[in-house]
């Protein structure tokens, strides 16, 4: 088993903490002012012992600014020096398998060592932005096809298409050889494959294959354990991992007053109707979802966010994150803080790692 996927648990903390990041532009800032904070959190993140640092995919949201992983992910390379980067997720179905090939090639050889491929199989968008991000005809060649897309990619990570394969001549630069030279080896690394899913399809693939697994309790909290148990009972030890391994993505957010973490929570409840009901903004301040009056319908969707929000002060979501390990067994809790102002995602994160004793590495 590698370091890249089992990292080592720092302080008191049961498993690795790693940080999703959305990079959340609320109203008043840009998207500017959120990817300077996601430098700082990167920075930061590296420097209290969290695992690894994952950018999500998604379209068409003004309020997230993360359309384009690999270039957050490049830029994020030259600001760190050991965690692990990576991508929760490319949404796979959005591109051509050999496009993201040479992306994360070209990661791997800007951060050799330190890359993680996330893969998803939704578009992580509405169908119209989809069929703009292919712009083919064949919008059923989608999540359907997502084993055979995955197939693909691995083919030209590892350079190894069969003779007389229609792309056996193609080589994802960089990537394990240089052009068609034999021996021609860029580097011993390459990309580690993780599956995202936020149901049953994607757990049981990863089991099969013997790839680690990231579920999106997040937002998918009724479907985490019977995935984790779908992921581990469909398990077979592979090259890659002798046995299962799998994180969870968790909403949390931890504030120096309980009051204004349930404010910001609150606040992120509207963000996602908006979203749900075409009206996608920015992410809303915290006094605008206060006096927003929200209708029965809308009520119950927002109790359904807040209730899956680990939120409080520091130990309130230390003892939350505790719990929520003891009952899933994850091997690795991946924490996305969600706020309106950049500086209180980077504070939440500095309280979590205060709560858990995680040392500043050097």
């Amino acid at each position: 088993m590698g370091d890249e996927i089992r990292g080592s648990a720092l302080g008191a903390a049961p498993v690795p903490l790693s940080v999703l990041d959305l990079v959340t532009v609320g109203t008043g800032s840009t998207a500017s002012d959120a990817l300077g904070t996601s430098v700082g959190l990167a920075k930061f993140a590296e420097s209290r012992g969290f695992h690894r640092y994952w950018v999500a995919e998604h379209h068409s949201m003004p309020g997230v600014a993360s359309s384009s992983p690999a270039v957050i992910l490049a830029h994020l390379a030259a600001h760190t020096s050991r965690i692990r980067l990576g991508s929760g997720g490319v949404m796979l179905p959005n591109h051509a398998p050999l496009v993201i090939a040479e992306q994360f090639g070209t990661l791997e050889a800007l951060a050799p060592g330190r890359v993680d491929l996330g893969l998803g199989r939704a578009p992580g968008t509405d169908g119209a932005t989809a069929a703009a991000l292919r712009r083919s005809d064949t919008l059923h060649e989608g999540a359907d096809d997502f084993p055979q897309q995955l197939a693909e990619l691995t083919r030209f990570l590892d350079d190894d298409f069969p003779d007389g394969h229609p792309y056996a001549r193609i080589h994802a630069i960089p990537g394990p050889v240089q052009g068609s030279t034999p021996g021609g080896v860029q580097s011993p690394h390459r990309p580690q494959l993780w599956l995202l899913g936020s149901s049953g399809f994607s757990a049981r693939l990863a089991g099969m294959l013997g790839l680690p697994f990231a579920f999106a309790h997040h937002f998918s909290a009724q479907n985490t354990l019977p995935a984790l148990d779908l992921y581990r009972e469909s398990f077979r030890p592979s090259e890659v991992l002798d046995a299962p391994y799998a994180l969870i993505g968790v909403s949390a957010l931890a504030t120096d007053e309980e009051r204004e973490s349930g404010r910001q929570v609150k606040a992120a409840a509207l963000n996602m109707i908006r979203l749900r009901t075409g009206r996608p903004g920015l992410f809303p301040d915290p006094d605008e979802a206060e006096k927003y009056e929200f209708s029965p319908a809308e009520e119950d969707f927002a109790s359904s966010i807040t209730g899956n929000v680990v939120h409080g002060t520091a130990d309130a979501v230390r003892e939350g994150l505790d719990a929520l390990h003891k009952r899933t067994g994850a091997d690795e809790l991946m924490i996305t803080s969600m706020a309106h102002r950049g500086e209180l995602r980077l504070r939440s994160y500095e309280l979590i790692a205060d709560a858990y004793g995680l040392p500043t590495v050097s």
